[in-house]
C-alpha cells in the first residue's frame, strides 16, 4: 500500500483540437455514451462502463501528424465482432490505422487494433478473447469478415 489511499479513478482527460468533431468521433463513431458538456467550458464528458473520459479542447490545436509518444495511448476493450466491424469502418472512412498486434504474451494479451482520433491521439481497440495459436489475419482480412 502506498502513502496515500487512492480509491478510484474519477476521469481521464484527452486533449483534442476540435471539440465538436471529437464529440462526433467518440460518441457517434466509437459509441461512447455522451454525458454532456461541462458548463460553458470547451470540455465534454463521455462514459464507457464505469469510466469517465473528458475531451478538453486545446487552446492551440496541434498538428495531427505530430504524434511523438510512441507508447502513449488509450485502450478500449471490445468484442471480436466489434473489432471486425472497426477494421471495416476504419478502412471505409480512412481512419488512420497505426497497426494490428496479436499479443501472445504480457499483461494485456489479445488482438489490438491501434488507430488515431481526428486530433492525432493514439487509441486502441482490444479484443481479449484472441490467444496464441489462433489465426492472425490482417486488418484487411478482418474487414472482409465483418
Amino acid at each position: 500500500m502506498g502513502l496515500l489511499d487512492v480509491q478510484d479513478v474519477t476521469h481521464w482527460s484527452i486533449a483534442v483540437n476540435n471539440l465538436e468533431e471529437s464529440e462526433q468521433f467518440y460518441g457517434e463513431f466509437l459509441g461512447l455514451e455522451h454525458v454532456g458538456r461541462l458548463g460553458n467550458s470547451r470540455m465534454t464528458c463521455f462514459k464507457v462502463a464505469e469510466h469517465r473520459i473528458l475531451l478538453a479542447e486545446r487552446t492551440n490545436p496541434q498538428d495531427v501528424s505530430a504524434q511523438t509518444e510512441e507508447f502513449v495511448h488509450h485502450s478500449f476493450t471490445v468484442s471480436p465482432e466489434t473489432l471486425l466491424k472497426a477494421c471495416k469502418l476504419f478502412l471505409e472512412r480512412d481512419v488512420p490505422i497505426d497497426g494490428l498486434v496479436h499479443r501472445k504474451q504480457g499483461f494485456f494479451t489479445g488482438r489490438e487494433l491501434y488507430f488515431f482520433d481526428p486530433s492525432g491521439n493514439k487509441l486502441e481497440l482490444r479484443d481479449p478473447t484472441w490467444s496464441d495459436g489462433m489465426p492472425e489475419p490482417s486488418v484487411e482480412e478482418l474487414a472482409q469478415q465483418a
